[in-house]
């Protein structure tokens, strides 16, 4: 039984000694270690031998089992080491080549005429104000002289959740909303930058747009105050050649009211099909804040007067950009997106 034995531990030794993979490695020792193994069978035959020959086969059998599990447990140690060191050898990577360069976003067009116009009034001394996207019918019509059945609800499709709660239609309710906070200080002066809502889809127009609205109250406002800062923009956006007329209009929450136009960005006012051969384009709407809206706010119409403008950012980014659809701002398509 102990030369079986010890023949059995050579064997298995110089078996383990020529294997170079797990597999095989892992195959010797169910061969051998396993519950039908060679060992095992060998094991089985100690009942058939006397006291003291099968205490002394036994104990052999122990160690001989012990020997081969550490030699087993030290080659698959060694042939994985070896594995490692193949596979960091064939995946080694050349660390002194250039890496791929990574691709870097920016901000999307209107974002950026959007930080423009705000730091053009910022140096003029306003502050920026924000108002809720879902505002109700009294801030959004009738605290701008809107009542429900003011024809000028008309010219503004209205997205409405309730009765009483709508998608805001314009910036213009944080008018009301910042007098009635600021009131009586003065002066007031703002910018409301904010996506606004109206049921129009088409090459000029979309359900979600950007507009910013601008407000001034304060004692002795006038209509010159009103020309001068909207001249000061233009030239800051459009350049210092730009031209800039009024032509007279009508909002509820302006008395008296103006369409602004600026001289065609690209035809320099000479004529031409973007601007219909008129040689002007259309930008935003102003006026003086009419006295209702100031005293929905908390202000005397009789002490103070202000003035008010607002208009599409998309609008001010298409003429900017010389951009002939709306709809290429949304369509996330990086080939327009990354010009910018």
């Amino acid at each position: 039984m102990i030369d079986r034995l010890l023949q059995l531990r050579q064997a298995t030794e110089e078996a383990v000694k020529k294997v170079s993979d797990i597999e095989a490695l892992n195959e010797i020792k169910v061969k051998v270690l396993g519950r039908k193994g060679e060992l095992t069978n060998l094991l089985r035959g100690l009942k058939d031998l006397s006291g003291d020959a099968r205490v002394e086969a036994g104990k052999t059998a122990n160690e001989i089992k012990a020997i081969l599990e550490n030699l087993i447990e030290a080659r698959t140690s060694d042939i994985r080491a070896r594995e490692l060191e193949r596979t960091l050898l064939a995946e080694k990577i050349d660390v002194s080549l250039p890496g791929l360069p990574l691709q870097t976003g920016g901000l999307h067009p209107i974002s950026q005429v959007i930080r423009e116009i705000q730091m053009i009034f910022i140096g003029m001394g306003f502050t920026v104000a924000e108002g809720p996207e879902i505002e109700s019918d009294y801030y959004n019509f009738a605290a701008l002289n809107v009542p429900k059945d003011h024809p000028a609800r008309d010219m503004q499709d209205t997205f409405y959740i309730t009765e009483d709660i709508l998608l805001r239609t314009h910036t213009s309710p944080c008018q009301v909303r910042t007098m009635e906070k600021m009131a009586p200080q003065l002066p007031v002066k703002i910018v409301v930058p904010g996506k606004v809502y109206r049921k129009d889809d088409d090459a000029t127009h979309s359900p979600m747009f950007n507009q910013i609205e601008g407000l001034v109250v304060d004692q002795g406002i006038t209509f010159g105050d009103l020309k001068g800062t909207l001249m000061a923009f233009a030239k800051q956006v459009f350049g210092e050649d730009v031209r800039v007329r009024y032509r007279p209009s009508f909002f509820p929450f302006t008395e008296p009211s103006a369409e602004m136009d600026i001289s065609c960005v690209i035809c320099k006012g000479k004529g031409c099909r973007v601007c219909s051969h008129t040689g002007w384009l259309e930008i935003l709407g102003a006026g003086m804040v009419h006295p209702r809206v100031l005293l929905n706010g908390g202000y005397d119409p009789e002490k103070v007067s202000g003035f008010a403008f607002g208009m599409g950012i998309e609008r001010v980014a298409m003429l900017k950009h010389g951009i002939n659809d709306l709809r290429l701002f949304f369509d996330n398509d990086k080939r327009f997106l990354t010009q910018f």
